[in-house]
């Protein structure tokens, strides 16, 4: 449920959410939680900004997950490709 609420705010307020995050306003380009190539998985949250091509990728747990920084990397290298 949590994992829900996140990520609809995500969705519903994500310039909010990425100059929270980030310390600084900044302009969105594109909120984008599509799906990635090969397996499909789902990112939680992709918002492109404007500002030096940059990319906020968030992604909410619930319970600790000692593969995070795997999943984050692998969902890393499907958004370069993309």
């Amino acid at each position: 449920m949590f994992d829900n609420i996140c990520k609809f705010i995500a969705e519903n307020f994500s310039d909010d959410l990425a100059t929270w995050l980030l310390g600084s306003p900044l302009s969105l380009t594109v909120l984008d939680p599509t799906e990635l190539q090969l397996d499909p998985i789902r990112a939680d949250s992709l918002i492109f900004l404007q500002s030096e091509q940059l990319i906020l990728h968030t992604e909410f747990q619930t319970d600790p997950d000692s593969q995070i920084p795997f999943r984050m990397l692998d969902y890393r290298i499907r958004v370069y490709r993309r």
